[in-house]
C-alpha cells in the first residue's frame, strides 16, 4: 500500500493518480535552514518521548547532505528501545500532529510516522520519522558517504533531478529508480570503510 493511503482517511479514498497529482515530486535547491528545522524537531521528539525509549535520533536523506538538492521533506531516523510500547508511541506522536503508517516491509518494529500530508495537498512543513531499533543502518552511511564526497553527491543530484521529471507525478517508481544507485553507493561505502570514503566510488 502507498505510503500517503495511510495518513488519512480522506486521502486513502484518493486514487493512485489523484494522489501524484496532489503530492507531485519537488526538488528544490540545498535549504541551509533544514538542518535547524531537524534540530527543533529532535527536541520536539524529545520533549514528548520519555528519554529511555529513545536510543539515538539522527537526520537522514538528503535534506542531511550539505548542498544537496532535495524534495524538502525532513527524514529523521527514530532508534528506539526494544522494550518500546508500540501503542505508547503512536500516542505520543499524534500529539505532534504525525500519522502512524505501517510499514511491514520496512525492518522492525515497522513502524513511520509522516507529517504535513492533508486532504488539501502539503501543507506546512512535512517530516517523516522511521522507527527502528538500533542497529546499523544503510541511511546513515549513504548519508556520511555523500557528505564527504560532493562528486558524488552531484552524481546523485543529477539522477534525482532527472527522475523528478520523469517520474513527477509517481512518487513510488521516483523511488524505485533512485534505488539502484543508493545500494551500489552503500556497498561501496562499506567496503572501504569510514576512514577511507574520500577513495573514487569507481575505481
Amino acid at each position: 500500500m502507498s505510503t500517503l493511503l495511510s495518513m488519512d482517511e480522506n486521502i486513502g479514498n484518493l486514487s493512485t493518480s489523484e494522489l501524484g497529482e496532489l503530492f507531485p515530486i519537488k526538488i528544490v535547491d540545498y535549504n541551509p535552514g533544514w538542518p535547524e528545522l531537524f534540530l527543533m524537531e529532535k527536541q520536539n521528539i524529545f520533549n514528548i518521548l520519555d528519554e529511555k525509549v529513545i536510543s539515538r535520533i539522527e537526520h537522514i536523506g538528503s535534506t542531511a547532505v550539505p548542498g544537496l538538492c532535495a524534495k524538502p521533506t525532513i527524514d529523521i531516523l527514530l532508534e528506539i528501545k526494544e522494550n518500546t510500547d508500540p501503542d505508547m508511541l503512536i500516542t505520543k506522536l499524534q500529539y505532534m500532529d504525525y500519522k502512524y503508517i505501517s510499514k511491514p516491509e520496512n525492518p522492525p518494529p515497522h513502524m513511520m510516522f509522516a507529517k504535513g500530508y492533508t486532504i488539501k495537498g502539503i501543507t506546512g512543513q512535512t517530516f517523516h520519522i522511521h522507527v527502528r531499533y538500533p542497529g546499523d543502518w544503510d541511511e546513515i552511511i549513504f548519508r556520511d558517504f555523500l557528505r564527504e564526497n560532493p562528486e558524488v553527491a552531484r552524481e546523485y543530484a543529477q539522477l534525482k533531478r532527472r527522475l523528478s521529471v520523469e517520474f513527477r507525478n509517481d512518487r513510488e517508481k521516483y523511488t524505485e529508480s533512485k534505488t539502484a544507485f543508493i545500494e551500489q553507493t552503500t556497498r561501496y561505502a562499506r567496503k572501504i570503510g569510514q576512514g577511507m570514503r574520500s577513495a573514487p566510488l569507481h575505481p
